[in-house]
């Protein structure tokens, strides 16, 4: 196996086409593969169909791919604070499958373990198992393609309803570190859905702020095995955006 380690993240993205299918790390702005995401939108490549537990904001993260209209398809929990997702979604641009936070995450374990479905109890009742929830929008404004049932069974005295694993061609994620076997160390919330994220993807691309050698991180400390990263490539250290900064003010405080 040749190496793992890319001198850029446009090296490492570079292979990526029209069509593909993309799973994306990342909890909000914190832990979010930045510069393979902007490598991706310098490429110019379109009509992507990803999966993320949200889409960034307008002008950061995948934000920048969804305003450069290279998103076909989005499969997320959360809109948030994404107002073009929201325009895009709404106008019939962009195709969007809301799905429960835990069952996306869920799906993606289930996707990298190699496990196509599974049951679970989260939405059993709703439109996320009867179908329903409206996948696109026409321009007027009525549903021109809707989710479709999904299997239910009982289980003892409950009900589950079953969902799909999820693997992508590509996944692209961020670490705080790195080794060139592709052993990979989240930082705190990074951890929700990088390694996740990681797993589904046929071949995974890691952006890390430091890249070490083979054996210098202890193995106990490693949160993601070099068996899930085809692809490594150092970053340098992370501007840490706030998505909604808000602050109370001095005037009448006391010590």
């Amino acid at each position: 196996m040749g190496s793992r380690v890319f001198d850029t993240p446009e090296e490492a993205v570079a292979d990526v086409s029209d069509g593909a299918t993309i799973a994306v790390g990342g909890f909000g702005l914190c832990g979010i593969p930045d510069a393979l995401i902007r490598a991706l939108a310098d490429s110019g490549v379109g009509n992507l169909e990803v999966f993320s537990n949200n889409c960034g904001v307008d002008d950061h993260g995948l934000g920048i791919l969804l305003s450069a209209r290279q998103i076909r398809r989005v499969t997320a929990s959360y809109v948030g604070e994404n107002k073009e997702f929201a325009r895009q979604y709404l106008s019939g641009e962009l195709e969007v499958e809301l799905t429960p936070q835990g069952t996306l995450a869920e799906r993606l374990r289930a996707g990298g373990a190699g496990i196509p479905a599974f049951f679970t109890p989260a939405g059993v009742g709703s439109p996320v198992a009867d179908g329903g929830l409206p996948w696109r929008y026409a321009a007027d404004g009525s549903v021109a393609l809707a989710s479709p049932a999904k299997e239910t069974r009982q289980f003892g005295d409950k009900r589950y309803v079953l969902e799909l694993g999820i693997t992508a061609d590509f996944a692209l994620v961020h670490a705080l570190r790195g080794d060139t076997a592709g052993n990979l160390v989240f930082d705190k919330t990074a951890l929700n859905f990088n390694p996740l994220a990681a797993m589904a993807g046929k071949v995974t691309i890691a952006q890390v702020e430091e890249l070490v050698p083979a054996g210098t991180i202890d193995p106990a400390q490693v949160h993601l095995p070099g068996v899930f990263v085809q692809r490594i490539v150092e970053t340098g250290p992370q501007n840490k955006r706030i998505e909604k900064r808000t602050v109370s003010s001095t005037e009448g405080a006391t010590r």
